[in-house]
């Protein structure tokens, strides 16, 4: 977990920790309170990808070193090139970046230390499951600069009411971490001595169930509620159905009602 607040010359700029199913993916800019660079994006991306097939990961945390825990796009790196083709291929990218946390079949949960604006606060609404220091503060801030956080805007409208998320839209205003609960931001607020016991016991509550049914229930949750009530019902019917078939559900059934230990779960 995060700790160092300065990065070495020689460290990457995204740090992965594997322990007991879980992966810990660091944000490693803290000098540059762990702006999205083009670079670092790409290595997110290319480490969700192979997280997505790796079998012993049953979880992913997102963290982040430094005073923050992401302040959105490197606008140095914007203005050094601002050309149409240049932005549309970053925020095409940042897309990209997004759509592999909910593709991939693990939950993710953000572990939130620090400070979370613009493209930042959409990386923690995008993540399945959020966890934020009693310290931490949110802001869709683009609209103070002259950018309406248009990319984030569709994460942070998929977590929060739309009064709350246009409010944080249109004025860039922070919210601190208690608000960003009560706005369905983020699941729990502890004080940042407890960050990492919390993050831990939340993964662990995951790590210990079957893995091809969190995979299918996450990715049913995300394509249902998209839809309309009778589409989401019909392939809700279809990943039961589904679920059923799987030997690991008949097996988890009959020790419930046997009053066994849960079987040992199948990988996928």
């Amino acid at each position: 977990m995060p700790a160092k607040p300065k990065k070495g010359a020689n460290e990457p700029i995204l740090l992965r920790d594997d322990k007991d199913g879980i992966a810990t993916l660091t944000l490693n800019r803290p000098d540059k309170y762990n702006a999205l660079s083009r670079e670092l994006m790409g290595v997110i991306i290319d480490h969700l990808d192979r997280l997505a097939h790796d079998r012993r990961i049953r979880v992913v945390v997102l963290a982040a070193r430094g005073k923050a825990f992401c302040a959105g796009h490197d606008l140095r790196e914007m203005l050094a090139d601002p050309s149409p083709p240049a932005i549309e291929a970053l925020f095409q990218q940042c897309g990209q970046m997004m759509l592999a946390l909910h593709r991939i079949p693990q939950p993710v949960i953000a572990r939130v230390h620090g400070t979370a604006t613009a493209a930042g606060c959409q990386l923690v609404a995008q993540c399945d499951l959020a966890v934020a220091a009693s310290t931490a503060k949110f802001a869709t801030s683009g609209i103070n600069v002259g950018l309406f956080c248009g990319t984030p805007s569709v994460a942070v409208s998929r977590n929060m009411p739309r009064k709350q998320a246009l409010e944080m839209l249109l004025t860039g205003a922070f919210i601190d971490a208690k608000t960003a609960q009560q706005y369905g931001l983020v699941n729990k607020v502890v004080p940042n001595a407890k960050l990492d016991a919390t993050v831990r016991k939340m993964a662990e509550s995951i790590v210990d169930k079957g893995p091809a049914f969190i995979a299918a229930g996450k990715q049913l949750f995300y394509r249902q509620i998209e839809n309309g009530m009778n589409l989401a019902y019909k392939h809700a019917t279809d990943v039961m159905v589904e679920n059923m078939r799987h030997p690991d559900a008949r097996k988890g059934i009959e020790a419930f009602l046997n009053k066994r230990p849960m079987p040992k779960w199948q990988d996928r």
